[in-house]
């Protein structure tokens, strides 16, 4: 009872703060840049908004859905698409709401997946393959930011733009080493080696845990790892298009470059976990990047809010939907809704 009034408590005071940094947003940009910026500017921008940019937003939104589907389906043999959808929706609206959300979404993916007829083995495959091409994605799009910038000529000096391409290059080599050892037996052995010799204490050897990953996934990730990357290309393609039409939409659209940058940036700041997906973070961070653009306040405030809505609000009440419909369909069917009779035979690599 204590842990779950600790939660209640830490979940108000995250929205709370979140809520909080949204609302002041203006206050602090205009701290931060010097210059006046007003919720009546921001009114302004989104006045401009018509039914067709509006319409475009969203089908982007809906596609992007989809597009992340065949994450999960890749993940999970068996699984198809709206189930899929019904999945992300439900556990995108879990994780907006909640600090630490994903071991909410985690549970609640169980459940679903459980009542589809599901195995327990196959279902933690899953979740342990689609976190770590979440994860890979997520180290990958920083090295995609710096280099975009660079190739555009865009860093201060001769001095910056070395340490960036160090910087981009170092990250895209460990991800690719990490990816070789999820895939070749030899590349694995050499990465556990490297792990044990890293100065870092636990009760079981790194090579040891890395080892019972890459045997937990081996099967999934040897045979599905082109769909699975596919998939993240076309979810991550699809939210810059997002965002691109939002800054088209205030006139804030910095150039080409600007642009992956500053998407890069927006999903690297989800991971902030004080607020629910870094809410309220994301849009200060994008809003700054955009101003040292040389991007007017109001018109980033205004992009970083209206990407923001569909990349964060819009996903609760959707979510909510989902997960409405999959639980009166459960009670239809009995308590379980009929799986498939492809998901019902499905088992994970043993």
């Amino acid at each position: 009872m204590k842990n779950r009034w600790l939660q209640v408590t830490l979940s108000v005071l995250s929205l709370g703060l979140a809520a909080t940094l949204v609302v002041f947003l203006p206050q602090i940009v205009e701290t931060l840049t010097g210059k006046p910026v007003s919720w009546s500017a921001i009114g302004a921008e989104f006045a401009q908004l018509n039914a067709g940019v509006i319409t475009l937003m969203a089908g982007l939104w809906l596609l992007s859905l989809f597009a992340y589907t065949f994450v999960l389906t890749n993940s999970l043999p068996g699984l198809n698409n709206l189930q899929g959808l019904t999945l992300n929706a439900a556990g995108s609206a879990v994780s907006n709401l909640l600090p630490f959300g994903g071991a909410v979404g985690v549970a609640l993916t169980f459940g679903m997946c459980r009542g589809w007829g599901f195995r327990y083995r196959a279902i933690v495959v899953s979740t342990l393959v689609s976190g770590i091409w979440n994860t890979l994605f997520r180290f990958i799009l920083p090295a995609v930011g710096i280099i975009a910038l660079l190739m555009a000529g865009k860093a201060p000096n001769e001095t910056m733009e070395r340490a960036g391409w160090v910087g981009a290059v170092s990250i895209l080599v460990l991800v690719a080493i990490v990816a070789a050892a999820l895939y070749w037996d030899r590349a694995a052995s050499v990465l556990g080696r490297v792990l044990d010799a890293l100065p870092v204490r636990t009760k079981t050897p790194l090579s040891e845990s890395f080892a019972k990953l890459r045997g937990d996934t081996a099967g999934i990730v040897r045979s599905r790892w082109p769909g699975l990357s596919a998939s993240m290309v076309a979810f991550l393609g699809l939210q810059w298009a997002i965002m691109v039409v939002c800054m088209q939409a205030t006139g804030a659209y910095p150039g080409l470059a600007e642009s992956i940058a500053v998407f890069a940036l927006s999903r690297v700041l989800t991971a902030a976990l004080i607020t629910p997906s870094g809410a309220g973070i994301m849009e200060g961070g994008v809003v700054l990047l955009l101003t040292y653009f040389g991007v007017e306040p109001a018109a980033a405030t205004a992009t970083a809010l209206l990407f923001g809505f569909w990349t964060y609000t819009v996903e609760i009440p959707f979510g909510g939907l989902a997960l409405g419909a999959w639980a009166l369909l459960r009670r239809r069917n009995g308590g379980s809704p009929a799986a498939s009779p492809e998901s019902t035979t499905t088992k994970a690599p043993q």
